[in-house]
Order: structure tokens, then C-alpha cells, then sequence
């Protein structure tokens, strides 16, 4: 991955706490990392490249893309970084291949249960709080429990018919105060169980009455003095607000689950699968798929639930859901939890695919503010006009003549919302005598897209007529004639009121004033008329030019053009100071002009029109 894919990238990092993957191009996770801030440590990776050291580099040339998961704080982050490397051994790991294990605090299931710290698990029905990154602090909740708490520490077997026979007499920890004696009735069954339930309460993290009771002591402590104590118990409650008294990464209370959440965003649906082994997030993946109107999440997500399964090989005997589904696995439990570990496992997998949507219409906007405004344009033009396609290629047609005289039609093309000026084309009207607007614009029509067939190149996605009703039935004549009415759009634009006529609508649309589509039609029309024009005005100037300047013996067209470009007509020629004709044509040629005008009276033949 270089630079400019991961500057790419980056913009969708989030800053929460979460693990990393590094993997080649085959998908292959090549290093796992934790962070506090995804964003800052990834970038990291691609800042400052003085002090990488070469392994960083060696897995940055060969890492393909990166993925990453959320969690919901730097805690779970290191849990799960540490199960994924358990898991996939990546090449660039070096540490936690050698089977670390977390601590645990466990509640055994006997009568009158100890609560010890552990490294092991061991599946006899005790209850498993954990893990814990640190020895010290899950050391100082048992010394904590075991202060508010006075519990036995022995491993006597305490049954009801040990009990009942009596052989069992208190030990020093009675007498010290840390045991309250059950072992000889001193303390009942029920008593002892109260404590337990407590207990449990606080390595759940309802523990709000004890961190109150935990306060009182210090400031009761710092009231007398006893400032040693009350350091003793401000660790304490340190160690309460800072501990994490389950962690939902990884879990001894659960075992093999996939857990299964969505997420919709207009006909677009996503789904994120979690794969849960032995209580541990081992991998997550999202897809993305459509939405039809007709398709409810729930038969979405059942089908994609069978599909991920299948892909991951997953045999899992409980999947989590968020809303009920149906699989052709009977035995499969389906679980929608609504308190509890499995729960806080649905809930992570809410967030990750809430987040990878959020990232999805923030990467949609982005290309939409980046994009040019010649699309946003032409996506507004498509949407006014009910279009099919996006028209990024557009022809406009216009007429020019002057009461009937030199009938000329011109054909202007935008692409991509901008004049294309290479592909502008004019006409000499050659069917049509007489000023008759109709049967040019059908002529022209025809003979323009008759020459693109032929040519064979690609026809344009819109067509607009300058004119109304009439010019517009014309046109479509030399559609319908050449048989491309299923392959373009063809509208007229009536100039007064700016209608939009449609070939089979008798009714006109009416665009907003102040739309950029209307906008882009007018600049078509306007464009299409100046080029109309010009050219009107050029063949005028040289049929003047041709049949009457040309005609004085010694005069050349070179000059007559020059002659016409200054003054225009013959009439403000011959009308023009002397010397501002020689100035362009020079005495002699000047003196040939008015020589050829003065001997016959021919000015009255010129008008200011021509």
C-alpha cells in the first residue's frame, strides 16, 4: 500500500479505540495491531519515514489494504488483538505467539464458593469474570472483595453431610477475621450466598454502593490522619473506576457463536458477521448487497446469514440477531438477546456496521462535492426532463434566414455540459424554397442523423429544436423516417415563455427560472443561434461579395471582403469619406469603385438590408 491509497483510506479511519489488520492481496493478515486512536497509529505508519524500522517497512510494501474493528475501549482493544493473534499467527507478529493467558477471577461452584484469581479455565459450571490485562489490579479486587467480604480461602468440602458430621474446626483465618467460620456452622448457607451475590454484583460493575462505601472510608480515614490508610483505600477505588469487569472481545461465559447485525441505507442493505470461538472474536467481515421494495431485512438476512456461513465454514451452533429469522438448520439456536454478554456482543457488532455506513455516505458525499458541476448539471437536466440517462452529449438546431433569402441551419454540440466546438456543423437549406422555418428544420434534421448512421458514430442522448410545436413535429418526422425515436430525446424550446415541449405532450413543461438544467438548455439555444447567425452573415457577405463587388473589373475578393468587414454594405461604401476607402483598398482601387457606381445610377439597386 503506498502513500496515496492510504491518504485514500485514511479519511475513513475513525479516532475510537480498536484492533488493526494489515493483509497481502489475498487476503492474508500479514500484522494485528491495538490502538487507543485508529486513526493516529495508523497515520503513524505513514508519516515520518526517518526512524521506521525495516520490519515496518517490508510490511507496508507488502500490505494490499488494511481493515479494522471498533471496540469500545482500549482494554477490549488488547484482548482482541491478543486473540487474533492467537489465532492467525501473522508473519509480522513477534509477540503473544507464545500462549499468554489473561487472568481471570473466578467464583468456584461448590458449597460456600471461593473467589480466587486464575490463569485457567476449566468448564465445571464455576463463573468466570475477566480477562484481566493486569495481574496487580485483578489481585487488588480479590483483596478488595475478600475486605468488604470475609470469604473462606480453604478447599474443604463443605457439603451438607460434611457439615452435618462436624469433623471440621475454624482455622487462623477465623481468627484473623478474613473467614467468618461456615465450616462450623458460624455462618449459614444463605448468609454466605447474600455475600456472593454482592460479589458478583461488583465484578458485573454494579458496584456504585460499594465505590460510595469505598469513598467514605478514605475521607474517614483522612479525617483522623490515618493518611496510610486512606492511600490504601484511594488505590482501591482507583482500581474500581479504572476496571473493566467483563470485557465483551472475549468472553468464558460464551462459547461458539456467530453474531449477525444490519444495517440499511436507501436500497442498499449491510451485513456484519462476528465470529465468536471459545467466548473469542477470532474475525469480523461486512457485505454489502441490495434492497429491493419487495425484500424484508428478515428474508435478507436470512439468506445472507446461510451464504457467510458457508463462505466462513462456520459450524457454530448459536448465531446472535438482532430480529428473528429462518434457516433450513433446525438445530441452529437462534438468540436475540435483550440483556446480558450476548447483548454487549450484538452491540459491538451494531456499532461496526453503523460506523462502515456512516463511512459510506460520507465517502458518497465526498464524491458528490467533488464531483464536476458539469455532472451535478446534467443529473439535474436528466431529472427535469424525466430522462432515462444521464444526456452528457446534446445537439441544438436553429434556422437562420432573412425573408426567405440565404436559408442557412445550424447544429451546435455540448459534451459533458460544454461547447464541443470541433463538432459544430452548418447547412445550406437546398429542398426548401421560401422562408418556411418547418420543412428546414425537418431537412436538416434528417440529412445531420442520416450522415451519423452512415458514419456509424454515436447518436446524441438529447436533441433540442429552437421552436415550438411546429419546429418540433418536423424534427420528429426525420426521427420517426430514420427509425431512432427509441434512441434519442427529442424537445423543443419555445423562446417567449421558455416552454419545454415534448413530441407526444401536448402540454409544455415549465422549468424553474432558476435551475441550472433550464440554464444549460438556454446557453444550447443561445449558442446554437449565434452560430446560426454568423454563418447567416458570412454567406450573405460573400454572395453580396460574389455578385456585386467582384463584378468591378480589378477589384479581387481579397479586398471586397476587406471592404465589407469594415463597412458592411455597399450603400455605407459608397457613402464613406474617400480617404477611409483608401485607406483599406488604397487610390486606385477606391477610384475604380466610385468610377463603377458613378457611371450608371446602381446605388438604388442596394439596400442598407444587405
Amino acid at each position: 500500500m503506498n502513500l496515496s491509497e492510504f491518504k485514500e483510506f485514511s479519511i475513513k479511519i475513525p479516532t475510537d479505540p480498536g484492533v488493526y489488520r494489515f493483509l497481502d492481496k489475498s487476503n492474508e493478515i500479514l500484522y494485528v495491531g491495538k490502538a487507543k486512536n485508529l486513526k493516529n497509529r495508523l497515520n503513524s505508519y505513514f508519516g515520518e519515514k526517518k526512524h521506521v524500522l525495516a520490519k515496518t517497512r517490508a510490511l507496508i510494501k507488502h500490505a494490499h489494504h488494511i481493515e479494522f474493528t471498533i471496540v469500545e475501549t482500549e482494554h477490549d482493544a488488547l484482548l482482541l488483538e491478543n486473540s487474533l493473534i492467537k489465532t492467525h499467527q501473522p508473519r509480522y507478529n513477534v509477540m503473544l505467539k507464545d500462549g499468554k493467558t489473561y487472568a481471570y477471577i473466578c467464583i468456584k461452584n461448590e458449597p460456600f464458593p471461593r473467589v480466587y484469581f486464575t490463569r485457567k479455565i476449566y468448564r465445571d459450571g464455576s463463573t468466570y469474570f475477566g480477562p484481566y490485562t493486569s495481574k496487580y489490579r485483578a489481585e487488588i479486587i480479590v483483596d478488595l472483595i475478600k475486605t468488604l467480604f470475609p470469604l473462606r480461602s480453604c478447599s474443604l468440602n463443605l457439603s451438607a453431610a460434611a457439615l452435618s458430621r462436624s469433623k471440621y474446626k475454624v482455622c487462623l483465618e477465623y481468627h484473623i477475621k478474613n473467614c467468618s467460620g461456615p465450616c462450623e456452622h458460624y455462618e449459614s448457607e444463605a448468609e454466605y450466598q447474600a455475600k456472593i451475590v454482592q460479589i458478583k454484583n461488583i465484578l458485573k460493575g454494579h458496584f456504585r454502593s460499594v465505590k460510595e462505601h469505598i469513598h467514605s472510608c478514605m475521607l474517614s480515614c483522612a479525617e483522623r490522619m490515618d493518611f496510610e490508610s486512606a492511600q490504601l483505600w484511594k488505590t482501591r477505588l482507583e482500581a474500581f473506576q479504572d476496571y473493566q469487569s467483563k470485557s465483551t472481545v472475549v468472553n468464558p461465559n460464551i462459547q461458539d457463536v456467530d453474531v449477525f447485525s444490519f444495517a440499511t441505507l436507501e436500497d442498499e442493505i449491510f451485513i456484519h458477521f462476528m465470529k465468536v470461538i471459545d467466548g473469542a472474536i477470532i474475525h469480523t467481515f461486512t457485505i454489502d448487497g441490495e434492497k429491493n421494495v419487495d425484500d424484508d431485512e428478515e428474508k435478507i438476512l436470512s439468506l445472507a446469514i446461510q451464504k457467510i456461513r458457508s463462505q466462513f465454514e462456520s459450524i457454530a451452533p448459536e448465531i446472535i440477531v438482532p430480529i428473528p429469522v429462518q434457516l433450513e438448520d433446525e438445530k441452529l439456536v437462534i438468540t436475540i438477546p435483550k440483556i446480558g454478554d450476548k447483548k454487549h456482543l450484538l452491540e459491538l457488532s451494531e456499532k461496526n456496521i453503523n460506523f462502515h455506513v456512516l463511512q459510506v455516505r460520507k465517502d458518497r458525499m465526498n464524491r458528490a462535492a467533488k464531483s464536476l458541476p458539469s455532472e451535478r448539471i446534467l443529473r439535474t437536466l436528466q431529472a427535469d426532463l424525466h430522462l432515462k440517462e444521464i444526456p452528457f452529449h446534446i445537439e441544438c438546431f436553429d434556422n437562420s434566414n432573412i425573408q426567405g433569402t440565404s436559408p442557412v441551419a445550424a447544429c451546435v454540440v455540448f459534451k459533458n455540459a460544454k461547447p464541443s466546438k470541433k463538432d459544430y456543423r452548418h447547412f445550406h437549406i437546398k429542398t426548401v424554397e421560401g422562408p418556411n422555418d418547418f420543412a428546414s428544420m425537418e431537412e436538416v434534421v434528417f440529412r445531420r442523423y442520416k450522415r451519423l448512421l452512415d458514419e456509424e458514430q454515436s447518436l446524441p442522448q438529447l436533441i433540442i429544436i429552437d421552436g415550438g410545436k411546429g419546429q418540433l413535429s418536423s424534427a420528429m418526422k426525420s426521427i420517426l423516417a430514420l427509425g431512432i425515436q427509441d434512441k434519442v430525446n427529442v424537445i423543443g424550446i419555445a423562446k417567449k415563455l421558455e416552454e419545454i415541449y415534448f413530441a407526444e405532450d401536448p402540454i409544455p413543461l415549465h422549468i424553474n427560472k432558476k435551475s441550472e438544467s433550464l440554464k444549460l438548455i438556454q446557453q444550447l439555444r443561445n449558442e446554437a443561434h449565434r452560430f446560426g447567425l454568423t454563418f447567416h452573415r458570412n454567406v450573405r457577405s460573400k454572395k453580396m461579395t460574389g455578385t456585386a463587388l467582384t463584378q468591378i473589373k480589378g477589384l479581387g475578393k481579397v479586398s471586397a471582403q476587406k471592404l465589407l468587414n469594415q463597412f458592411h454594405s455597399i450603400p455605407r461604401i459608397l457613402a464613406a469619406p474617400i480617404e477611409e476607402v483608401e485607406k483599406i483598398v488604397g487610390k486606385k482601387m477606391t477610384k475604380l469603385i466610385l468610377d463603377y457606381y458613378n457611371s450608371e445610377d446602381r446605388t438604388t439597386s442596394f439596400s442598407e438590408e444587405e
